[in-house]
């Protein structure tokens, strides 16, 4: 009898077991809108099992499907609503300031700039995720170089002033109430109808998110002056991580590094046929939009680098160091050295 119940016990242990490691993965990916990042996202997911050859399933929508506000992304990770996320860093951030810190405002204006700060600040940033949100990166990496799309006339930054411009995150507040205008948060699915509604007259995002989210449609002037590269990470829930084996993570780790690649290419190589699809310039592989291209002046770009250390480090830092003190520290030895600068 005792036999017979011992093992009894044991198959039910095998079934629930096999039942956990067959639970699929829960998966909230991009804005739908994001039409060539949620395609890379779809194909990779659909695909993980079999990239990684780790025996898994996956329930993978896009982030507006299941109705997930990007601001609240890494509490949704914490209480494990979701195993696996597309998290905008920025909007995100509003829970914890230090993560915002991969990616400041007028910090990193170009790819390769931003892709060493991003390694620099990577350790740090799954350190501080691990232990405050239960969950680790399992990739990181841009949209795109973030640029103005407006639909009131403009030709400098000086030409803000007055206007709602759409921001989302911390730093690009205070850049743009900087240049007299107001900030409006809004997460990407909100922007068309509310520029469309003349609610803002101006969004910042990235060339290529832009054209698949049909911004021309509804804008009319395009400044293409990098203020940051928007990171977005895919963050999965520790308990959901550590139910693979440590040969399965670090499949796992390899297979979405490999996706991580993707999308800095992505972002990288995308940008300058979005922009001139946009502009009434040769295409091939976005949407033909007529927009007026505007020139960056030299002065606008000195504007950026000197919003960037008079205002948002300054800014940053107060905000970081009142819920860590060791904000700035982390900073400056990471992407501070990084990119040669360094808050007092």
């Amino acid at each position: 009898m005792l036999k017979n119940v011992v093992l009894a016990g044991t198959a039910a242990l095998v079934v629930a077991s096999a039942a956990v490691a067959q639970a699929p993965l829960r998966v909230a990916g991009n804005f739908s809108q994001n039409q060539k990042h949620v395609g890379i996202e779809s194909a990779f997911f659909a695909e993980l099992g079999a990239l990684s050859g780790v025996d898994l399933a996956v329930n993978y929508n896009p982030m507006d499907v299941v109705g997930v506000q990007a601001q609240d992304a890494f509490r949704m990770l914490r209480s494990g609503i979701f195993d696996v996320m597309s998290v905008q860093i920025g909007m995100a951030s509003r829970d914890d300031p230090f993560f915002e810190g991969i990616d400041l405002i007028g910090v990193s204006t170009n790819m390769e700039d931003l892709r060493e700060a991003v390694d620099a600040y990577r350790a740090a940033f799954d350190a501080r995720l691990q232990e405050k949100f239960n969950a680790k990166v399992l990739t990181l990496w841009p949209f795109g170089p973030q640029v103005f799309f407006c639909n009131a006339p403009i030709e400098t930054l000086a030409d803000l002033e007055g206007l709602r411009i759409r921001s989302f995150t911390p730093s690009m507040s205070a850049m743009i109430e900087h240049f007299g205008a107001t900030p409006v948060t809004l997460q990407f699915s909100e922007v068309y109808p509310a520029l469309q509604r003349g609610v803002v007259s101006c969004g910042v995002t990235s060339p290529t998110s832009a054209n698949t989210g049909n911004w021309p449609e509804v804008t009319t002037h395009l400044l293409p002056l990098a203020v940051s590269g928007s990171v977005q990470g895919h963050l999965m829930n520790l308990d959901a991580w550590n139910r693979f084996s440590p040969e399965e993570q670090a499949a796992l780790t390899e297979t979405f590094a490999a996706m991580e690649d993707q999308m800095w290419g992505l972002a990288i190589n995308a940008t300058g046929d979005a922009i001139s699809c946009s502009t009434g310039g040769e295409c091939t592989e976005h949407k033909p939009f007529s927009m007026e291209l505007v020139e960056i002046t030299a002065e606008d770009q000195a504007a950026i680098a000197e919003v960037a250390e008079t205002v948002v480090l300054p800014i940053w830092r107060d905000t970081c160091n009142a819920v860590d003190p060791n904000c700035t520290t982390i900073w400056n030895e990471t992407v501070g050295a990084a990119r040669g600068l360094t808050i007092e």
